[in-house]
């Protein structure tokens, strides 16, 4: 059996097949004795680092995981005898794995050979090509595997360095030059690495680049931290301005086998990292946004248009929100795509047109090209039919979902395209694109006030993601169960406004590590201001909130709140028509509700000509996530204003 960690937690038995390990909790505890290194860990210790409250069923659980792990680990293990792989010792557990069993013990084994033995390196570059992405990359919030994950990395740094020490040491020089610039871009503080890059450069006949570079790290030093050069770069300046003889190798020439220094990963390994992270939320997440556009940039490099293609269409992570997280990023995203669309021409490979295609309407959500953004969706919807593709059809869903906010009242549409999204996964196990099937199906009856067939939708996307280790579902869905709440303050013995205003605090809270700001940033100002639109109270006059997104349309009516009128009105004049996402119901009805306040008739007709294929919807419901009450009642307002004028 082999376990590795350097990257996400999994394991293989000796014929390469994968082992499943079952669910977070259970990876978490493998992966926790894997850093025990053999040594006993005991059950308050795992349970300390599992849980932050320990409840009384901690160890009862611990237990469960521990007989499941058993089980996929030595599936052929007879009844009633001992394991011999996870250990009961004492009053914990242990790992019995031959030394070599983990890429842990690999890497560092390598490192150790390296340190002592200039031939090891060619192990040495094996083994830092072996990391795909940072140790333990899908706990990124426990604290013990902060912790190693912390000493790994140093390690591994060190082991960049040390290899490229060695093969400077044997006369290679040139073709590390990429690599190690790549190196110091990432960690900058490193002066070994400064080192490292100007004789790389001085080898490769640039003393004037090998001069400059150790100048830019005084610069740096000096500026930044107040430090002056250590004695090594000095001493290095002093060589390279004399070209001194000690620059010159001094060992054998080192094999070349591997072709990286370990200081970053190649393209379509990092955009895997990066799929693989998006599913977790919080800061893993963020980097795998990062990673991705990171991962692009360097296929765009290699000039290969395929590669290109490939990396930027395999970010297929299904995408719920019509709002983008890093418009910026977004951005550069799609003109990448549309920079390999137009490479590859009209006569390039179907499946990569295709992903290309799919991938600009994903995340040109929420933009001002919607019209070219919704052909892009359809025209990859068609390519991936024919091409009979279940897992590309249904990124191109993805695409054709984002895409289907051009009016207020597409809600159906939206159904239909969840149901597909649905049946497609279910059939060819898909199963992270069943999920966003089933909360494409749930935002859509919460937008018709459908909120039992709703919730079945909420508990089958929960049950999925439970089964599928994605977290993020279920900060959605306590989203949808406080729009529920509040639709429900107003039934008699209903649930208190407060109660409802506290759910909705509650869902913003576990939003707010969730790694989504485009989705969150405004979204608890807003809700709270359809609660109060519910039960007839007008806006709240606090300064400090932050209404992000939606502050166009939330302060004509809290100017009206504060008896400010005719601000309010010059507000309302200038506000403009909201963006084509999942709450442009909401803020039609706001600007239909401030414009019957103050009789503004002409704004009325335009709320009400945009809201009229709406009328069967809740405002702001098309979310899941919030609600301002049903359009009908906003729609009736603003018609009946339109008419007193005329």
């Amino acid at each position: 059996m082999r376990i590795d960690v350097l990257g996400t937690v999994q394991a293989r038995r000796d014929d390469g097949s994968p082992i499943d390990l079952g669910g977070p909790r259970h990876r978490e505890v493998l992966a926790r004795l894997v850093a025990a290194e053999g040594r006993m860990v005991t059950t308050d210790t795992l349970i300390d680092d599992l849980w932050s409250r320990a409840t009384a069923g901690s160890l009862g659980a611990l237990r469960t995981f521990v007989a499941a792990l058993r089980r996929a680990i030595e599936p052929d293990r007879p009844p009633r005898t001992p394991p011999r792989v996870l250990i009961t010792q004492g009053p914990g557990y242990a790992l019995r794995l031959p030394r070599g069993a983990t890429d842990v013990d690999r890497f560092q084994d390598a490192l150790a050979k390296a340190r002592h033995c200039p031939e090891g390196v060619v192990d040495l570059g094996e083994a830092l090509a072996s990391w795909r992405g940072p140790a333990y990359a899908d706990l990124p919030e426990a604290a013990w595997a902060k912790r190693e994950r912390t000493r790994l990395q140093e390690l591994r740094l060190q082991g960049v360095e040390l290899r490229a020490s060695i093969l400077l040491d044997s006369g290679r020089g040139a073709d590390l030059v990429a690599d190690l610039g790549a190196h110091i871009a990432e960690h900058p503080w490193r002066e070994p690495a400064w080192g490292l890059l100007a004789r790389a450069l001085y080898r490769d006949g640039r003393q004037a680049d090998a001069l400059a570079t150790l100048r830019r790290a005084r610069t740096m030093l000096v500026e930044q931290l107040g430090l002056d050069p250590g004695p090594d770069l000095q001493r290095l300046e002093t060589d390279i301005l004399t070209r001194s003889a000690t620059l010159e190798p001094t060992r054998e020439p080192a094999p070349r086998p591997w072709s990286g220094t370990g200081a970053r990963l190649g393209p379509r390994t990092r955009m895997d990292l990066a799929r693989t992270l998006a599913l977790v939320g919080g800061d893993a997440l963020v980097s795998s946004r990062r990673d991705r556009l990171a991962a692009i940039q360097a296929a765009e490099q290699t000039g290969d248009v395929a590669l290109t293609a490939r990396v930027i269409g395999a970010y297929d992570v299904p995408a719920i929100w019509s709002r983008a997280d890093d418009s910026r990023q977004s951005r550069a995203v799609v003109e990448a795509a549309e920079r390999a669309l137009t490479a590859l021409g009209p006569g390039g490979p179907t499946d990569l047109r295709a992903r290309l295609l799919a991938t600009v309407a994903v995340e040109s959500r929420g933009g001002d090209t919607c019209d070219t953004a919704l052909k892009n969706a359809h025209e990859a919807e068609a390519l991936a039919r024919g091409l009979n593709d279940p897992p590309l059809l249904a990124f191109a869903l993805n695409g054709v979902f984002l895409q289907s906010f051009a009016r207020p009242g597409l809600a159906p549409q939206r159904d239909t395209i969840g149901a597909e999204l649905v049946s497609l996964s279910t059939r060819h196990g898909l199963p992270t694109f069943a999920i966003l099937g089933r909360l494409v199906r749930l935002q859509s009856a919460s937008a018709l006030g459908d909120l039992e067939a709703a919730s079945v939708h909420a508990v089958a996307a929960e049950e999925l993601a439970a089964a599928h280790e994605s977290p993020l579902v279920t900060v959605l869905t306590a989203w949808f169960r406080a729009r529920v709440t509040a639709a429900r303050s107003t039934e008699p013995g209903g649930p208190s406004p407060a109660a409802a205003a506290a759910a909705y605090r509650a869902a913003d809270d576990a939003l707010a590590t969730a790694g989504m700001p485009g989705l969150r940033r405004g979204l608890l100002p807003l809700a709270l201001l359809g609660l109060r639109l519910l039960h007839n109270r007008p806006a709240p006059t606090d300064s400090q909130l932050d209404w992000g997104p939606f502050l166009p349309w939330a302060t004509p009516l809290v100017l009206l709140a504060q008896g400010r009128v005719e601000d309010a009105r010059v507000s309302l004049a200038a506000t403009p028509e909201p963006p084509r996402d999942h709450l442009q119901e909401a803020l039609w009805c706001l600007t239909a509700h401030v414009a019957v306040r103050l009789d503004e008739p002409e704004i009325a007709v335009r709320a009400a000509v945009a809201l009229r294929d709406a009328r069967a919807e809740h405002a702001g419901a098309a979310s899941g996530m919030l609600t301002l009450g049903p359009v009908e009642s906003y729609l009736a307002e603003a018609e009946a204003c339109a008419a007193a004028d005329q």
